[in-house]
Order: structure tokens, then C-alpha cells, then sequence
């Protein structure tokens, strides 16, 4: 697959199988900087990137996700709506996520959501086997394959981040990460940061049922000095040594914070993390929170 040309306006389109990850692909492209449509019929493909190229600032990186909500006459349309793409002067790549049937049906078991075929009397496995049978013209002309069968959201955004070349064009990629320290600490992480130190909103029968992206317990924490301080003497930090990361040509560095349940302080400081390395220049910063996401 080849990277991305930061000169020339780039399309990515994002299909694969229902359950494999592509929405946890297309978030990841969107927060890239991305303008990213899901969902959308292959035979108007040409009509929409004409429609976005025509603006007076156009995006320079597009993505669009394409699966089997299209009817299966509209996915045979694809390659030739590719080709009226690359004819209007932008590169093109077809990314294809794909997962082991087990998987599938395990991850349907977990989240308990219906699969886009699984109409009527047709058993998951049927509705599985049918989407691979539909799918299967877009396999054999995607420029990339991915197996998710084996990653987590946050390996998969990783992945997503060196694959297709962002990394490299842009510098170093930030993942910034929340966690639980029941749930083990990630493996991967170069800075790991503890905040079960710090006041918890959990006993806030108020509080409990959110999580440190909704804006109450923001509040809670922008009044909290605690809270303020750990954060402040954190960012200085990262502030400080990042470079080092940077000037040793590294494609990325995870920043983990963790606490007890993963879901308030520590979701809290990687959000907040996340706002100030953007606000700081840079761009290519992902929050990624592994037991809410």
C-alpha cells in the first residue's frame, strides 16, 4: 500500500467486513484530519468528491466508508468510481478490514447488536458467510488487507496511524491513552501515568454514571487544586521531554494515564492531555480510552 502524499488531495476508502473495526478506522482518519463520510453509496463517490474539491479551502485527505449497507449492485460500481476519482486528480486507496468468522460472531455475542444481514429468520453465521460472498469483488481490488482478528481498538488506531504513512509525513503520532489498572497497564505505553491519587468522582452518585469526557465531571475537576496541579507539573513534563522523542525520528509515543475503573480521572487527563498538545501544534494527537471505547 503506498503512503500518503502530503501534495496531492488523497482519498481513502474504508470497507470491510460488519464487526471488523471500520468505524473505529474512520474515527481514527477523522481525528487525523480527515473529512470522513460513512455509509455512502459508491455510485455517488464521483458526485461527492467533486462536490468537496469545488469548495474554495477543500480538504486534502477524504475518507469514506463503503460496505454492505450499499446493495450489492452499488458495490460493483466501485472500481469504476474509483477510476472517475483518480481522473479527477486524486490518489486513491481502498482499505479492507477483514476478521475471522469466530471473532465476529464473539464480538456480536459482546455487544449484542444486530448484523447489518441478519434479517428475519437468517443466523448470524448465514448473514456473515453472505456479507463475505457480497464483499468479496472489493477484496480482491483493495490495495490494502487488514486482520483485525487479533487487535483492540487501541492497536488498531495505531496500526491505521504507520500503515498508511501519517506518521512519517507528519512527524511523531501522540496516542494518548486511559485505562484501568484492574485491567492491566497497556504494554505498549512509553509514559505511564498514575491518578488514583486524585479525588474520585465515582463516589458522586451524580458522577458515577458519566465519564471524564462529559462536561459535569469537567467541571468537577476544574474546580479540584488536586486535580489541577497533577495535570499542570504532567503537561510541563511531557512539554519538556517529548522533543527528545521527536528528534530520535520516533513514528509515535503513547502516553498512558490510568486509575481504579478507567473511566473518570483518567479518561479526564487524557482528554485533556490530547486538547493541549493540539493546541500546542500538534496535530497528529489521538485520545483513545480502552474501557469505555
Amino acid at each position: 500500500m503506498s503512503e500518503i502524499n502530503p501534495l496531492t488531495p488523497q482519498l481513502i476508502v474504508v470497507s470491510g467486513l460488519s464487526g471488523s473495526g471500520k468505524s473505529v478506522v474512520l474515527r481514527t482518519l477523522e481525528d487525523l484530519g480527515c473529512y470522513c463520510v460513512d455509509n455512502l453509496p459508491s455510485d455517488l463517490l464521483p458526485d461527492f468528491v467533486r462536490s468537496i474539491m469545488a469548495n474554495e479551502n477543500p480538504p486534502t485527505r477524504l475518507a469514506v466508508g463503503i460496505d454492505v449497507r450499499n446493495r450489492a449492485e452499488d458495490l460493483s460500481h466501485l472500481p469504476s468510481a474509483l477510476s472517475e476519482v483518480g481522473a479527477a486528480g486524486l490518489q486513491h486507496q481502498l482499505l479492507f478490514l477483514d476478521t475471522r468468522d469466530e471473532v465476529l460472531i464473539k464480538r456480536y455475542a459482546d455487544t449484542r447488536r444486530r448484523h447489518p444481514l441478519g434479517r428475519g429468520e437468517v443466523r448470524l453465521a448465514e448473514a456473515i458467510a453472505l456479507e463475505r460472498r457480497l464483499l468479496k469483488p472489493l477484496v480482491a481490488i483493495a490495495d490494502k488487507v487488514i486482520d483485525s482478528s487479533e487487535l483492540n481498538v487501541h492497536q488498531l488506531r495505531r496500526l491505521i496511524v504507520t500503515e498508511l504513512g501519517f506518521a512519517q509525513q507528519s512527524g511523531t503520532s501522540l496516542l494518548i491513552e486511559s485505562f484501568a489498572f484492574r485491567h492491566g497497564v497497556p504494554e505498549d505505553a512509553d509514559f505511564v501515568f498514575d491518578a488514583r491519587c486524585l479525588p474520585n468522582p465515582h463516589w458522586d452518585p451524580r458522577l458515577r454514571p458519566l465519564s471524564g469526557k462529559d462536561a459535569a465531571v469537567r467541571e468537577y475537576f476544574g474546580t479540584e487544586p488536586t486535580m489541577q496541579a497533577y495535570f499542570q507539573q504532567v503537561a510541563q513534563f511531557i512539554d519538556n521531554w517529548l522533543p527528545r522523542f521527536e528528534n530520535e525520528s520516533r513514528s509515535y509515543v503513547t502516553i498512558a494515564f490510568g486509575c481504579s475503573g478507567g473511566r473518570h480521572r483518567s479518561v479526564y487527563l487524557a482528554e485533556r492531555l490530547a486538547d493541549h498538545l493540539r493546541e500546542g501544534g500538534r496535530e497528529q494527537t489521538l485520545a483513545f480510552h480502552r474501557e469505555i471505547e
